[in-house]
């Protein structure tokens, strides 16, 4: 399971480079079973590192360009009348995939965008009253522009609660983007990827992560920091019960990666940026300095 997890890294490295941290933080969050939101400015590759894992991990892939004309039948679909049986007929849409991308997630309106919230807490939707099961294993990656970009509707806080973490990827270093600018078009490398991790394989990994000690101890940090967040005057909203959650099932999948049979300390410090910062309403330039300072306030004991 580790090696085949290595070899997803190592291939995604390959197309999307110098953002190792990033990838792994976005691999852990597939594993712990988490939607996974990436905010940045047009251009760094976030619709392509979306594509790259939906390659790699072999699932059924769809793209939805997210517009302010979008509608909620756009993404769940629609039932429409069959003349040859006289009645009316479902024709999904494409949120029936194992991974979907919304891309530009927050130039929809805000109708539109809360059409994902039943698919992402529940894992199916409710069309004119009737409930349909979403595929397994199923995944939201999510890409969104900043906020003060033309064009842009604020995602509400039930919405980002609904992603287990964000993470921006910004500009590569230069080495990096030399490498960039005189390698082969990323489209091209994309299409030669291979299955490194298949359905089945992926959902394995997932059961092992659920099955990852924790001690009484590590519970006590976690609870730690999430009672800070919600005393603490620094924040406006502190992490909600879903919010804990997620912090304690990213910091397992994480261990897991790392080859540990139980959650260290470390592995809360290493995930909690990305799992806090969208639910702490920290700005996207201040996530990580406010998580730094959550980590510097809260003792490990």
């Amino acid at each position: 399971m580790h090696n085949a997890i290595e070899r997803l890294l190592t291939s995604a490295n390959d197309i999307i480079l110098g953002k190792d941290h990033k990838i792994r933080l976005a691999v852990c969050c597939l594993l712990a079973r988490g939607h996974l939101l990436i905010e940045d400015i047009p251009g760094v590759g976030k619709t392509t590192l979306a594509h790259t894992l939906a390659k790699l991990l072999g699932l059924h892939y769809q793209r939805i360009q997210f517009t302010s004309d979008l509608l909620p039948a756009d993404i769940l679909g629609a039932s429409v009348f069959d003349s040859a049986n006289n009645n009316f007929k479902f024709h999904p849409g494409p949120v029936f995939n194992q991974m979907v991308l919304a891309d530009e997630v927050n130039r929809a309106t805000p109708k539109a965008q809360s059409a994902l919230l039943e698919a992402m807490e529940e894992g199916q939707v409710t069309v004119e009253g009737k409930t349909y099961p979403l595929p397994s294993p199923f995944f939201v990656i999510a890409t969104q522009n900043p906020s003060h970009q033309i064009g842009t509707f604020p995602l509400p806080e039930s919405q980002l609660d609904r992603f287990l973490m964000r993470i921006e990827l910004g500009y590569p270093d230069p080495a990096a983007e030399r490498a960039l600018l005189a390698g082969q078009s990323r489209q091209q490398l994309l299409e030669a990827l291979t299955v490194q991790l298949p359905p089945e394989q992926l959902q394995a990994i997932q059961q092992a992560v659920l099955g990852i000690h924790v001690s009484p101890a590590l519970l006590d940090y976690c609870q730690a920091l999430i009672h800070y967040t919600r005393t603490s005057p620094e924040y406006p909203c502190g992490l909600s019960p879903r919010g804990g959650l997620a912090l304690l099932r990213a910091a397992k999948a994480w261990a897991f990666m790392h080859r540990r049979d139980a959650v260290l300390p470390e592995d809360v410090q290493a995930v909690l940026a990305a799992v806090a910062g969208h639910r702490l309403r920290a700005g996207s330039s201040h996530s990580e300095a406010i998580v730094a300072s959550l980590l510097d306030k809260v003792a490990i004991h």
